[in-house]
């Protein structure tokens, strides 16, 4: 995780990648993660079923309204929303995009304790060991240079602090359909921290599958995603040490 390794026009050309693939998305498709599709309503939820688990199994759910956590990524900040629902505090909740519309829509729809950072995640100046929890959704498949995961990986881990950690959700296998993302397989997250601690919840239906089904009835979601080879993203708590 040494950055002296890292190649700074190759960040840059990645950095550029990555915003030129959103802005895709956001223009192309962005109907298509609307919650009024079942399929996304119910991975949602879901999602959040699983992060109750996750504050109940990391011991943290008794003092959340006292966590502070940052968000790599948060995008229009609709996880952010899903935490303070959860009990966290809006005024020690951040979030960090490099988007700007994302950056200047989120600001708008959260309430404004919340701090919003418009930078490259891998170089935001905050103060190392500072929050409890540092949280990235759908960040690292969006990136396709081993390099920038790495320095990411690294900021992420400096800035959570002793007895905190590292929360994760991803999905971990590629799509052949879409060459802008690359799955994040568990053995080369777990390569990414030096924790002998990682706790990993497997969830969330595959796309391809939950959609058409989810069309035809939202409870064959729950019924597919009974088979866990029939999920494709984990959620995962990596705890940095006291």
């Amino acid at each position: 995780m040494n950055e002296e390794h890292q190649n700074p026009d190759f960040d840059l050309d990645e950095i550029k990648r990555i915003k030129e693939q959103y802005k895709r998305r956001d223009g192309k498709n962005f109907s298509r993660y609307g919650m009024l599709n079942p399929d996304v309503y119910k991975s949602r939820q879901e999602k959040e079923r699983a992060l109750v688990r996750w504050l109940k199994y990391s011991g943290l759910s008794s003092g959340v309204d006292k966590l502070k956590l940052l968000e790599i990524g948060s995008g229009y900040g609709d996880n952010l929303l899903d935490f303070i629902r959860l009990g966290f505090d809006p005024k020690n909740l951040t979030g960090n995009d490099i988007i700007h519309e994302r950056v200047e829509t989120s600001g708008s729809r959260l309430p404004s304790g919340i701090k919003i950072i418009e930078c490259d995640a891998a170089a935001l100046n905050l103060p190392e060991n500072n929050f409890d929890v540092v949280f990235q959704s759908m960040v690292f498949s969006s990136i396709l240079g081993i390099e920038l995961r790495i320095k990411l990986a690294d900021k992420m881990w400096r800035l959570a602090k002793p007895g905190g950690g590292i929360l994760w959700y991803d999905f971990i296998y590629d799509n052949p359909q879409n060459e802008d993302v690359k799955g994040v397989p568990v053995r080369q997250l777990k390569s990414y921290f030096p924790s002998k601690e990682i706790k990993i919840w497997k969830i969330t239906l595959a796309p391809p599958i939950a959609r058409p089904v989810s069309r035809l009835n939202p409870n064959f979601y729950n019924l597919l995603n009974l088979f866990p080879l029939l999920r494709t993203h984990v959620l995962c708590w990596v705890k940095k040490a006291i």
